[in-house]
């Protein structure tokens, strides 16, 4: 018996067919494409990770070499807000976006909340020594979040390197973080005063001037002063909520 093809029944299953067949082709689609997309933003953390702290030591690598580094350099941890580590907790379960709502506005810790840092220890070329202590910050600019890693010095002082990415500053204006001429000019800016205490290192307002010998200040960006603001405020925040740990580290040493 041959089926009706004119009838509302035939039509309706043939949709419904159709629409499974392709539901089952876009979810295999979609899964294969958001593991590969996981493994561009792995890549681009470890990535951005040995970029603060090995600097051109890095550059013409191959995505295989990158991976390679960091495997051999890269010590991983999570730590509580007291800076000791957190035990069984690995830096892929740590959403910084999340972590930064339990902050208040003036970077405090909101009362009830318990944070968890990353922090990525880089060892030395053929040795266990730490020569660089990584630590992810996350923010506010003017448009929508920005964030990036400052990596300290062995004296967890001095800054070795920063790199600052965003998701919406303006193009030409706040967007300019994201240069190597911007970011360099942090490189061997202090952390700390005289006293030990951390008084992080401030983007100031204006563009074109020397600040070689102020270690707690850098260059600011002409006609972005919004988006320098939120950097300053996610770089204090986050030296701060580092501070326990940054204190230990230099106890132990």
């Amino acid at each position: 018996m041959s089926l009706n093809k004119n009838t509302n029944g035939y039509i309706f299953g043939f949709a419904l067919l159709v629409i499974l067949v392709c539901g089952v082709l876009l979810a295999a689609v979609s899964g294969a494409l958001s593991e590969k997309q996981q493994m561009e933003r792995e890549l681009e953390r470890k990535k951005f990770i040995l970029q603060s702290s090995l600097g051109d030591e890095i550059s013409g690598m191959t995505k295989q070499d990158i991976a390679a580094l960091y495997e051999k350099r890269v010590e991983e941890m999570v730590l509580d807000s007291n800076g000791k580590a957190i035990d069984g907790v690995s830096v892929n379960q740590v959403v910084l976006g999340k972590e930064y709502k339990k902050l208040e506005k003036n970077g405090t810790i909101k009362k009830g909340e318990n944070i968890q840092l990353p922090i990525y220890l880089v060892k030395a070329e053929n040795s266990e020594d730490v020569q660089y202590y990584v630590m992810p910050m996350f923010g506010f600019g003017l448009w929508d979040n920005i964030w990036g890693y400052a990596a300290l010095k062995s004296d967890l002082n001095t800054l070795q390197g920063v790199v600052l990415d965003h998701k919406g500053e303006t193009p030409g204006l706040g967007a300019r973080i994201t240069e190597q001429k911007v970011q360099s000019r942090y490189q061997g800016k202090t952390v700390a005063d005289e006293s030990g205490a951390i008084v992080s290192v401030k983007m100031e307002k204006g563009e074109g001037n020397d600040y070689s010998n102020k270690p707690h200040s850098v260059d600011g960006m002409s006609g972005a002063t919004l988006t320098a603001v939120g950097v300053n405020n996610m770089m204090e925040n986050y030296l701060r909520l580092y501070g326990p740990y940054i204190e230990s580290a230099k106890q132990n040493k």
